[in-house]
């Protein structure tokens, strides 16, 4: 089921940084939310609607080599697992320049809850963005 459902550039920010002036580990799970939050909203003005949002459950991230300013990077959002009520997705960070240039991949559970914190299906919209092409 692998396959990029969503990719988006940012550039560095300077407030980004760290003492070491490259970018702090935190700004790596921003940019990623970032990310998932704009592929969420091209699918549905209303993705973290009155009945329902998707909450993080769990994420892994696999730090492969500090990020610089000034840089461009791009995040890449991969279905991995689709269950009834969670979604599996990979994420990776390059260099929009040099996708060869890996800073980080890993991954993200999603599950979607109601307003009293009950998990519910996925809704149509995702499911049907994180099919494979045919």
């Amino acid at each position: 089921m692998s396959h990029v459902v969503h990719q988006v550039e940012l550039e560095v920010r300077w407030r980004d940084l760290d003492a070491f002036n490259h970018v702090n580990n935190a700004s790596y799970l921003g940019y990623i939310e970032e990310a998932r939050v704009r592929w969420f909203k091209s699918l549905s003005e209303d993705w973290a609607g009155e009945t329902a949002a998707p909450i993080m459950a769990a994420v892994a991230v696999n730090y492969r080599r500090p990020i610089n300013w000034p840089e461009t990077v791009r995040i890449e959002l991969i279905a991995d697992r689709m269950g009834t009520k969670s979604l599996t997705i990979g994420h990776r960070i390059t260099s929009a320049a040099d996708p060869g240039v890996l800073y980080c991949d890993g991954h993200t559970v999603l599950v979607w809850v109601d307003r009293a914190g009950q998990s519910v299906p996925l809704p149509d919209k995702v499911r049907a963005a994180c099919e494979p092409a045919a």
